[in-house]
């Protein structure tokens, strides 16, 4: 039985330090990974950007930023055949914007998945054939800033957990492979939030053969859920932040073989993000990486143990945390009302942050918000704080 080699790889997007590069020269923000991401079957990419700038960004609680139509061929020199839009970017330059990159991305043939004018077109899986195996992706997103499509409303596939499992189970006769695509969790955390976790744990048990998570900007682990490969966050990948801080300057694209009986082996390949690119990480920096893989899928491994390393996260943040972030809110709404106002209501209707808000306090209530494994906290610390070798 013949077999294809997929790429999963997230997110992407030509801005900041890499949008010269991107658009001109395509191929040299991949760096040493290229080879790989050539020698591909079918490889796919979240696009964390629209790829269309007239001067429009939406009101938002955190970044807007857009790329340029001439960045539709760095995804070209990687080798992309499709672009999941289920994020929090996409609809950065507003519909137009949305509008703009998908006839962009439909003609230079990148298929794309995720997000639509209304609710029907956002929940359409993604349909690869890859020889003749038949493989489905479904992409989900938390519909931050209330991007959510609708009956009449354009926007990503949101949060939609019982709905999206029963889709799975209704696909599962119709193809030999189904992946998940979910755009989801509290940034920057080494470890998924606790509803992450069990919705990844319910698409597991209604058929789906893989899940695989971005968002955060940092490297998580994995889990398996019976038969089903979990990958919690694949960190960033073609995604610059100005910042020194290690992990959100480290991530891990997947690659699978597969067949039409199911995936036969899955990997990480990790990489570092510099000011120049890509980098893969090899030798002893590659086997550092898996070290630290192995920490942060330890707990993942148990609801219990997962509940507790979420539990980390809300010990490293604090009582303090929670008042430095309304302080920040606060704030900003006195010197910009709009944004304020944004940045509340998120924090408000986005699972990521009202989870976290409602574990939190209700764990500072019960006086149970510092009861956490400290070697838990201290990874979480370590995430938090250390820095990228000059």
């Amino acid at each position: 039985m013949k077999s294809k080699k997929l790429i999963f790889a997230s997110d992407f997007a030509p801005i900041r330090h890499f949008a010269p590069m991107m658009k001109d020269h395509p191929q040299a923000v991949y760096g040493d990974l290229l080879p790989r991401l050539q020698k591909a079957d079918f490889a796919i990419v979240n696009l964390e950007s629209p790829l269309h700038n007239d001067g429009t960004f939406i009101a938002k609680s955190g970044a807007a930023f857009s790329g340029e139509k001439e960045h539709i061929h760095a995804l070209c020199a990687g080798n992309f055949r499709a672009a999941i839009l289920a994020n929090n970017h996409t609809f950065d330059s507003g519909i137009s914007g949305f509008e703009a990159t998908c006839r962009l991305l439909d003609e230079y043939h990148i298929a794309h998945a995720g997000a639509g004018k209304n609710i029907g077109e956002a929940r359409r899986e993604l349909k690869i054939t890859a020889g003749d195996i038949r493989i489905a992706v479904f992409a989900i997103s938390e519909g931050e800033d209330m991007r959510g499509a609708a009956d009449n409303t354009p926007g990503v596939r949101p949060w939609e957990v019982d709905r999206l499992a029963g889709d799975i189970r209704a696909a599962r006769d119709k193809y030999d492979i189904i992946l998940v695509s979910a755009h989801c969790g509290l940034e920057y955390q080494p470890f998924p939030s606790f509803y992450v976790y069990e919705a990844f744990e319910k698409w597991a048990a209604s058929g789906a053969d893989m899940i695989i998570g971005h968002h955060v900007h940092v490297p998580q682990g994995m889990t398996h859920f019976g038969h089903t490969p979990a990958y919690f966050s694949l960190g960033n990948f073609v995604f610059y932040q100005p910042v020194d801080l290690l992990y959100r300057k480290t991530g891990y694209f997947l690659e699978l073989e597969v067949n039409k009986s199911g995936i036969i082996s899955h990997k990480a390949v990790p990489y570092r993000i510099s000011d120049n690119g890509l980098k893969l990480l090899a030798g002893e920096e590659g086997k550092q990486f898996f070290r630290l893989f192995d920490r942060l899928s330890a707990p993942l491994q148990s609801r219990e143990k997962a509940r507790q390393a979420w539990h980390a996260v809300l010990a490293y943040n604090g009582l303090g945390g929670f008042q430095d972030e309304l302080s920040r809110i606060l704030k900003t709404m006195q010197d910009d009302p709009v944004k304020g106002a944004a940045m509340l209501r998120n924090r408000l209707t986005c699972i990521q942050h009202s989870s976290q808000w409602i574990d939190g306090m209700s764990r500072i209530m019960d006086g149970s918000i510092n009861d956490a494994p400290e070697e838990l906290v201290a990874l979480v610390r370590e995430f938090m704080t250390e820095k990228s070798a000059k």
